[in-house]
């Protein structure tokens, strides 16, 4: 192979690595010198001459004129004689330049190069790619589905470089058939097996925040700025944004008139429902604003513990919770505390609190979490209702309405003071009895052990109690 088709050879490799010409030119002679040095144990007396516009490449060595018979080094001397036969003029001490061609290196050398250049430029690509993708780090790209598999889609970008979107990282929704156009951000570029591994994410906060930037000129220009995003993919999210500008509503920016900003982000996220926020300072507004549609009566903050008790009428609840919770739990991760949702108690119902003593407090939490915390709103739902909801075995969700019901056809001992000392009655408290069933539940000897009330007195208390119910 000669000098111009092996260079030609090179050329096409370069377009198609798309390598720039000045690392080009480095990695060809960087590859000529290796070859030189393993040929003649040095390259120092060597020039190498590329130019990839033309396909030339040159390699000459430089040898000193020395008189016949004291050449000590081939490689770096020549004889007088030897050199007039390239030029008669030569003299003794000048510089001989001479052509070197690739034939001179043989077969196996030059074979040897070409794979030694090959694994230079498939290391430059690497790095390159490397190197452009973690640049790109948190931008949209848009490619091509090649490989559909069970735990992730092997996509090609527009250079058909190869990018991995895991299933992990894909909302669940997603379907993709080989040759769909598909977008997602990058979200990470690290080397697996010496070669770049770009991982591609749907389900990230800011694949989100890019496709607001793209379809809300407001966001891309700065005027309205992305305080806050939660998301749970292909369910739920809520976007916190703020306008620097008073004159732009910054939800109805997000949302477009008649949804027609928001409706195309939405399509792209399999129709997960998405709610714009307008983001403020004041705590207590912010949390009112992320539970919305739900109107709250009242908030009592702890900011220490980043925690907030939020009161609503029953029928508001629900709308609280949202769907299998998912709007209390984005609306907490949105404003960073710990949202707990109470009914506001209707003059008869009873909090689920009091019963402690009879219903584990974890069971009580669960309840809580449903939005179930009196008595009433847990009796309006059936037994099945309330294990599904809560995910609580029907046997104990049995139990607990049994409890709960039999509180409900109870009696406060406030009922009996007019028959019961008050002093007694603060007593039966004390040890959490509030109601004449929760008192009858216990033995006179238990009741006298944990009152330290006398037995006559107990006995006269009991059978008032017990007529109750007769």
């Amino acid at each position: 192979m000669d000098n111009l088709n092996l260079v030609n050879t090179f050329a096409e490799f370069k377009e198609l690595k798309n390598i720039d010409k000045s690392t080009m030119i480095g990695v060809l002679e960087d590859v000529f010198r290796h070859l030189l040095i393993k040929t003649y144990e040095t390259d120092e007396n060597f020039d190498v001459i590329i130019n990839p516009e033309k396909g030339d490449l040159e390699i000459w060595r430089n040898r000193t004129i020395v008189e016949d018979g004291t050449v000590e080094n081939p490689n770096q001397q020549i004889s007088l004689t030897d050199a007039r036969k390239i030029d008669p003029t030569y003299e003794m001490g000048e510089e001989v330049a001479e052509e070197i061609k690739l034939a001179d290196f043989g077969r196996r050398a030059v074979l040897s190069l070409r794979q030694n250049l090959a694994s230079r430029i498939l290391d430059l690509e690497k790095a390159n790619l490397f190197n452009k993708y973690t640049e790109k780090v948190g931008e949209i790209i848009t490619g091509e589905v090649y490989q559909v598999w069970k735990k992730e889609i092997l996509v090609l970008d527009d250079e058909e470089n190869e990018l991995v979107l895991p299933k992990a990282e894909q909302i669940p929704n997603d379907f993709f058939r080989k040759g769909d156009s598909i977008k997602a951000i990058v979200s990470k570029v690290e080397m697996k097996n010496n070669n770049p591994y770009i991982v591609l994410s749907r389900t990230a906060p800011e694949f989100l925040e890019r496709l607001f930037e793209m379809e809300v000129p407001e966001i891309y220009d700065g005027l309205i700025t992305i305080k806050k995003i939660v998301r749970i993919p292909g369910e739920r999210a809520k976007v916190a944004v703020e306008s620097y500008d008073d004159r732009i509503d910054p939800v109805g920016a997000c949302v477009g008139m008649k949804g027609s900003r928001i409706y195309s982000i939405v399509k792209e996220l399999r129709n997960e429902n998405i709610d714009v926020v307008n983001y403020t300072t004041n705590t207590q507004l912010f949390i009112q604003r992320a539970l919305n549609p739900a109107k709250i009566s009242s908030i009592n903050l702890n900011e220490q513990t980043k925690t907030a008790a939020i009161y609503l009428k029953p029928e508001e609840v629900s709308l609280a919770i949202g769907k299998g919770g998912l709007n209390i739990r984005l609306a907490s991760m949105l404003t960073g505390y710990d949202i707990d949702v109470y009914r506001e108690l209707e003059e008869e119902d009873i909090a689920l609190d009091t019963f402690k003593d009879r219903i584990d407090g974890w069971i009580i939490d669960k309840l809580k979490s449903i939005g179930c915390d009196t008595v009433k709103s847990v009796l309006e739902l059936s037994v099945a209702e309330l294990a599904q909801r809560s995910d609580l075995e029907e046997e104990t969700a049995q139990e607990i309405i049994d409890i709960l019901k039999s509180e409900e056809e109870d009696v406060s001992l406030d009922e009996f003071k007019d028959e019961i000392d008050e002093a007694i009655i603060d007593k039966f408290k004390s040890i959490g009895r509030d109601t004449a069933k929760s008192v009858l539940e216990l033995s006179a000897e238990e009741l006298a052990k944990r009152t330290g009330i006398d037995a006559e007195t107990l006995q006269e208390v009991l059978n008032i109690l017990k007529s109750e119910f007769e």
